[in-house]
C-alpha cells in the first residue's frame, strides 16, 4: 500500500494516507515501552494543563490520545483494549473525513465538480443496492434528522402558503403525524420539538391485540383513527412504519399501509434493521413492499461495520425547490462532502462484499434460531421462522398437562398480584440470563430488551452488531452451549425459591424479604431481639450482626454466593443468596443461617455484658484504691509526708505497710484483694470458666461432598455410608476391656486390684501436676520479689 501511495500524483494525498496508517498503528498498539513511562505520568492525569508554547509533534499528541482512550483500566485489569474490528474498510471511512477537510480548500469550481460526482455515485449505488428506483439521498449524522427533514418537506408540500405565512396556515388544519407504539422511545416528542408542533399533532397507533403479530401496527384501528381526524378537520400528514421494530424486529404490513396512505394522500416513511435484507437475493414480501414507500432511512454504519459514516435517507420527490426549502439538498458544496466516507467505503467493499456481510448476519440469526428450537424452557419470539434477522428469546418454564391444570386452578383462586409477581420473577431471571450471556460470549453482541407483552427478553441482532464485533458461527455455537449450562441453574433456582421462602418463614429468628428484582434463591435477614433499645442502636446492632453473618457464610466451603445485594435499590441489612443447583439442601442452608446468626448474637451480647462488667469493676477499683491510699496516709502520720523529715524518720524507724491492690475476676465479675497473693506468694487461678457453647452443625458427609449438598441416594453412596459405620464399630471394639482366656473369670480380688491401680495412677498424676504448679508459682514469686527490690 505504501508503494501505491508513492505513485500518486498529489504528494499531499500520499502524505495523508501515510500519516493515517501510522496514526492507526500507533492508536491500535497497546504494547507500552519503558521510555514512555514519563509521558504516561502526566497523560494519566485528568486535570487539564496549560497549552505548551513551543507546541508538540504528532507522535506525542497521538500518544496522549492513546493514553486518554485506554485510561488506567489497562494497568488495573491487564487486558488489551483496541478499537473493535477496525479493518481496512474502517480505515477508508476514517480517511474520508481527512480527505473532506483537504478537499474543502480546493477552488470553487473543482470542489463543485468533485462533490457532484461523489454525491451522484453514492446515491446511484445505494438506490440500486436496496432496490429503490429513481430516488434521491440525504446524508446526515443523526439517524432521526432524515425523518425530520422529510416532515418539513411534507409540510411544505401539503401547505402551499407555509413558506410565506409560516405557522399561521397550520391553525386552519392541524397536521397529524402517525407513529407506531412499537417505535423508538421519544421519537414523536423529538419530532414535535424540532418542528415546533404541539404534542397533540403526534398520534401513537396501537399494535395488534387479537390477530397477527403483537408488534405490528393495527391497520384497521389506524383506518378508523384517520377517519376521525379527517372528520374533525385535521390533516393526516405522514405515517412512520417499521421494517424491523427496535425491540423485536417485526415488520409492519407495509403493503396495506401504503394503500391506506394513498387513500388519504399521506406520506409513508419506513425505517428499521430489516431494510438491510433488500440487498439480498431473496427478500420476504413484507420487507420488499418497502421499496414502494415514499422514503426510507438506512443506517449503513452498523450494518457494514463502518465507523463514522453517515446515515442515509432515500426519498422520492419531484420538486427540487421544496427539497431545498426543507433542507434535504444544499447549495453549499461542502455540505455534500458528508457522503465522502461512505463513497470510499462502498468502493472498497464492492457490491459482493456488501451483500456478503448482510448475508452472513442473516445466517447467524438463522443458526441461532434453529438451535433454540431444540432447547427446553426457551421461548422465541420471531416474525418469520424461515428468515428472521432479529431473534428474541426468553427463559420460560412451561407446565405439563397435569401441572398446567393445577396451575390454572391455582391462578383462578389466587388474585392478580401473584400472577404479576411471577412475571416480575421471570423478568429478573431473563435480565440475569442476558447479562451472563453477554459477559461469557461478548462477541455475540446479545443484549437485554424490554417488550410490552413478552416482558424482559434476550435479543440477538447480528445486523447491528456482527460487522462491528466480528461475530462468527462458532460464537453462536458457544452462545448456545452457555445457554444450555444456564438453563438448569435457572430451573433449579425457580423450583427451590418457594421452598426456601417456606423454610425461612418457619424458622424462628429469620425474616424473609421479598425482593422480586433479585436473580437468585432469595433474600433473608436475621432478626435481632432488642431489649428495650432505641431504633438507632437497634439498627446498628442489626447491621453488625447481618454483616458478620454474611462474612461467616462466605467463609464456608460451598458453591453458593452470598452478598449484600445490588448496589442501588436493594434492601439494607440482608443476606442475598444467588443462583443454586438442584442438589441444594434448603433445610440445611436455612438451619445454618439461623444457627450462625444466633451464635453471633450470643457472642455480641456476651461481649457487651463483659464490657459493662469490666467498666463497672474499674470504677469500683479506683474508688477502693483511693480509699486505701487515704488510710495509708493516716497510718504513716503527717511527719513522714514532709520530704526531708520523712526520709530521716523512715531511716531511723522504717514503716512496714502491706501492699494493697485489687484483682478483677472476669469469671465471677467481682473485685478481690491482693493480700492473699502477697501472703501465699502466688496468684490465685480462680474458678474455671464454662466452655463456650458451639452450634452442632457438623453433618456427616461423604468424601468430597460440599456443604449444603444433598447426599446421592445410590448404591455407591450406600456402600460408603456402611463403611463409615463399620469404622465406628471398630472404634467401639477398641474401647472395650481386654478379652479373657476361655474359662477365665474376673474375681472380686482382681477387680479391687484394678481399681487400686487406677487410683494410684490418678494420685501420681495429680501429685505431678501439683509439683509442676508449685514450681511455676515459686518462679513467679521470685520474679515479683526481684521486681520489688528493683
Amino acid at each position: 500500500m505504501d508503494a501505491s501511495l508513492e505513485k500518486m500524483v498529489d504528494p499531499t494525498l500520499a502524505e495523508m494516507g501515510k500519516n493515517l496508517n501510522e496514526a492507526m498503528k500507533m492508536l491500535e498498539d497497546n504494547q507500552r515501552k519503558a521510555e514512555e513511562e514519563n509521558e504516561k505520568k502526566y497523560a494519566r492525569k485528568d486535570i487539564p494543563g496549560p497549552l505548551q508554547g513551543s507546541g508538540q509533534d504528532m507522535v506525542s499528541i497521538l500518544q496522549l490520545v492513546q493514553n486518554l482512550m485506554h485510561g488506567e483500566e489497562e494497568e488495573e485489569t491487564s487486558q488489551a483494549y483496541r478499537l473493535q474490528n477496525v479493518g481496512e474498510q474502517g480505515h477508508m471511512a476514517l480517511l474520508g473525513h481527512s480527505l473532506a477537510a483537504y478537499i474543502s480548500v480546493l477552488d470553487r469550481e473543482r470542489l463543485r465538480k468533485l462533490t457532484t460526482r461523489i454525491l451522484s455515485d453514492t446515491t446511484l449505488w445505494l438506490c440500486r443496492l436496496f432496490r429503490y428506483e429513481n430516488g434521491s439521498a440525504y446524508y446526515h449524522e443523526d439517524d432521526r434528522e432524515g425523518l425530520l427533514k422529510i416532515c418539513r418537506l411534507v409540510i411544505h408540500t401539503r401547505y402551499e402558503d407555509y413558506t410565506i405565512e409560516g405557522f399561521n396556515v397550520l391553525y386552519t388544519k392541524q397536521p397529524v403525524i402517525y407513529i407506531s407504539s412499537a417505535a423508538r422511545t421519544g421519537l414523536g416528542q423529538a419530532l414535535c420539538n424540532q418542528l415546533g408542533l404541539p404534542l397533540s399533532c403526534m398520534c401513537r397507533v396501537p399494535c395488534n391485540t387479537m390477530f397477527g403479530s403483537q408488534h405490528q401496527m393495527d391497520v384497521a384501528l389506524l383506518d378508523r383513527v384517520i377517519k376521525d381526524d379527517v372528520e374533525s378537520g385535521k390533516l393526516p400528514l405522514l405515517l412512520v412504519a417499521n421494517a424491523g421494530t427496535p425491540g423485536a424486529g417485526h415488520t409492519d404490513k407495509l403493503g396495506r399501509l401504503k394503500e391506506l396512505c394513498e387513500q388519504y394522500n399521506m406520506w409513508l416513511h419506513v425505517e428499521g434493521v430489516n431494510l438491510a435484507t433488500l440487498a439480498l437475493g431473496y427478500v420476504s414480501s413484507s420487507v420488499l413492499a418497502a421499496t414502494k414507500c415514499d422514503s426510507m432511512t438506512l443506517t449503513l454504519g452498523s450494518w457494514l461495520g463502518l465507523p463514522a459514516v453517515p446515515a442515509v435517507t432515500l426519498y422520492r420527490h419531484e420538486d427540487p425547490s421544496l427539497s431545498l426549502a426543507a433542507g434535504l439538498t444544499s447549495s453549499q458544496p461542502v455540505e455534500k462532502l458528508r457522503a465522502l466516507p461512505l463513497w470510499l467505503s462502498l468502493q472498497y467493499l464492492g457490491h459482493d462484499g456488501i451483500v456478503e456481510r448482510i448475508k452472513h448476519a442473516s445466517q447467524l440469526s438463522q443458526r441461532l434460531l434453529e438451535n433454540l428450537k431444540n432447547l427446553d424452557f426457551i421461548k422465541t419470539s420471531v416474525e418469520d421462522e424461515l428468515s428472521s434477522p432479529v431473534v428474541v428469546f426468553k427463559f420460560f418454564r412451561e407446565y405439563s398437562n397435569r401441572d398446567q391444570t393445577s396451575h390454572a386452578a391455582q391462578a383462578s383462586t389466587i388474585q392478580h398480584p401473584i400472577i404479576s409477581n411471577e412475571r416480575y420473577i421471570y423478568d429478573t431471571f431473563n435480565q440475569w440470563l442476558g447479562e451472563q450471556l453477554a459477559q461469557l460470549v461478548p462477541a455475540s453482541g446479545v443484549d437485554v430488551v424490554e417488550l410490552e407483552d413478552e416482558g424482559t427478553c434476550v435479543r440477538f441482532s447480528p445486523l447491528m452488531t456482527s460487522a462491528v464485533l466480528g461475530t462468527e458461527i462458532q460464537d453462536v455455537d458457544q452462545l448456545v452451549d452457555c445457554l444450555k449450562m444456564k438453563i438448569p441453574v435457572l430451573t433449579s433456582t425457580l423450583q427451590l425459591r418457594e421452598e426456601f421462602e417456606q423454610e425461612v418463614r418457619r424458622t424462628v429468628g429469620l425474616l424473609y424479604i421479598e425482593d422480586l428484582s433479585w436473580p437468585g434463591l432469595g433474600v433473608v435477614r436475621y432478626n435481632y431481639h432488642s431489649d428495650g433499645k432505641n431504633d438507632d442502636k437497634q439498627e446498628k446492632e442489626l447491621e453488625k450482626i447481618n454483616t458478620e453473618l454474611l462474612k461467616k457464610l462466605n467463609e464456608l466451603e460451598s458453591d453458593l454466593t452470598f452478598s449484600l445485594g445490588p448496589e442501588f435499590g436493594g434492601q439494607k441489612n440482608c443476606v442475598y443468596i444467588g443462583m443454586v443447583t438442584e442438589d441444594l439442601d434448603v433445610s440445611e442452608l436455612v438451619e445454618t443461617i439461623a444457627a450462625t446468626g444466633r451464635e453471633i448474637e450470643e457472642n455480641s451480647r456476651l461481649l457487651e455484658n463483659m464490657t459493662e462488667v469490666v467498666r463497672k469493676g474499674i470504677q469500683e477499683a479506683q474508688l477502693q484504691l483511693q480509699k486505701a491510699n487515704e488510710e495509708r496516709l493516716l497510718e504513716e502520720g503527717l511527719l513522714r509526708q514532709i520530704p526531708v523529715v520523712g526520709s530521716v524518720l523512715n531511716w531511723f524507724s522504717p514503716f512496714q505497710a502491706s501492699p494493697k491492690g485489687r484483682t478483677f475476676n472476669l469469671t465471677a465479675g467481682s473485685l478481690e484483694s491482693t493480700e492473699s497473693t502477697y501472703v501465699s506468694k502466688a496468684q490465685g487461678t480462680g474458678t474455671t470458666p464454662p466452655p463456650t457453647p458451639t452450634s452442632s452443625l457438623a453433618k456427616q458427609r461423604l468424601p468430597g461432598q460440599k456443604i449444603f449438598k444433598r447426599s446421592l441416594r445410590s448404591s455407591d453412596a450406600f456402600s460408603e455410608t456402611s463403611s463409615v459405620s463399620h469404622c465406628d464399630d471398630l472404634e467401639k471394639v477398641d474401647q472395650r476391656p481386654p478379652a479373657l482366656f476361655p474359662g477365665q473369670e474376673q474375681g472380686p480380688l482382681e477387680t479391687e486390684k484394678a481399681e487400686e491401680q487406677k487410683e494410684v495412677a490418678q494420685a501420681t498424676k495429680t501429685d505431678t501436676e501439683d509439683i509442676q504448679s508449685d514450681k511455676l508459682r515459686r518462679d513467679c514469686t521470685k520474679a515479683e520479689e526481684q521486681e520489688g527490690q528493683r
